[in-house]
């Protein structure tokens, strides 16, 4: 039979790199409390556990401010013992930044003697064989407190078997210097991994490019691109580079200065769409007072040296696009 002589074949495309960059969210909100949490986070600095009495003669602890069956308006507080019993557990091995304790610990529900609800706080034992339902355990008070929950440290095993005081006593909820708001941190640390598209898309910026991708089907070009079209449900493979110049759509004025962001208010948010582009992306728009941006208005973006991406958008100079040209891009 003839020799058959195998075609070259090219070697395999080196695989793209994907990026990855860790990503902190984060912002912190100050609310006020009430008279019922106001009274217990007070009583919580004093060294002082504070519950509710519900329509149904129950004690609740933390207090709630309505019968958590009825709705009805709560307002009898009363003062419950820092003893308790674990009524069920978890153990937690690799505690993380801002739990309670830097070693491991268990996470319990501790009914406090004179509750009828279950707290959840940290429990400071040395291992899961130490830790049990129904074991008993008491407040560790933290060395300052402010009128938080972490005014509770912990609770630690209780020597004494016996349990507290069963009845609790009506307390007014009077402190000298009460707690009547707290700022509560809020906050999110992850690793964001954008995926081919956007990563080739991130690539492209740090070369003063904008490039996006185009649906085989109806043929939308989107920026930033998503690798599959929201639409069609189709993937994307065709890149297209949009603008760099674009159109105003739509934008709002920011008047509320973020926390760690060297802008000055009022400054304007738009959502701009670039020229080639199926749809807007969003950025800020300088070079011109806040209060003439407008639809329409033809934008170009900056570049600083120090920066991969555009720093703003700001004003071309062109006659503002016509409404029939974005009309579909609002």
């Amino acid at each position: 039979m003839p020799e058959v002589t195998p075609e070259p074949t090219a070697p395999p495309a080196e695989p793209e790199e994907v990026f990855t960059a860790p990503l902190v969210v984060e912002f912190p909100f100050t609310r006020s409390l009430g008279p019922v949490r106001g009274a217990f986070l007070t009583g919580l600095r004093e060294r002082t556990v504070l519950g509710i009495k519900a329509t149904d003669g129950r004690i609740v602890v933390p207090p709630t401010e309505y019968d958590p069956d009825t709705g009805a308006e709560l307002r009898d507080l009363v003062e419950v013992a820092p003893t308790g019993t674990v009524t069920t557990w978890a153990w937690n091995p690799s505690p993380r930044r801002g739990q309670p304790l830097a070693t491991p610990f268990a996470w319990a529900l501790v009914r406090l003697d004179g509750a009828d609800t279950a707290l959840l706080h940290a429990l400071d034992v040395p291992g899961p064989d130490a830790v049990r339902t129904g074991m008993r355990v008491r407040i560790r008070w933290a060395d300052g407190r402010t009128g938080a929950v972490t005014d509770i440290a912990c609770f630690t095993p209780d020597d004494d078997p016996a349990p507290g005081p069963a009845q609790p006593a009506a307390h007014s909820g009077e402190f000298a210097d009460p707690v009547t708001g707290i700022t509560v941190p809020a906050r999110l640390d992850y690793t964001y991994v954008p995926g081919r598209a956007q990563s080739r898309y991130l690539r492209a910026l740090g070369e003063r490019r904008t490039l996006g991708e185009r649906c085989p089907s109806c043929r939308k070009v989107y920026v930033p691109p998503r690798g599959a079209c929201p639409t069609c449900g189709i993937a994307t493979a065709e890149q297209v580079e949009a603008g760099p110049c674009g159109t105003v759509t739509t934008f709002c004025i920011v008047n509320i200065k973020a926390r760690n962001l060297d802008i000055e208010v009022p400054y304007v948010y738009a959502h701009i769409a670039l020229d080639g582009a199926g749809l807007p992306l969003h950025a800020r728009i300088g070079g011109i007072p806040y209060d003439q941006v407008r639809m329409g208005l033809r934008v170009e973006p900056v570049w600083r040296d120090d920066s991969r991406y555009p720093d703003h958008y700001r004003p071309t100079g062109e006659p503002d696009a016509d409404y029939d040209s974005y009309k579909e891009l609002i």
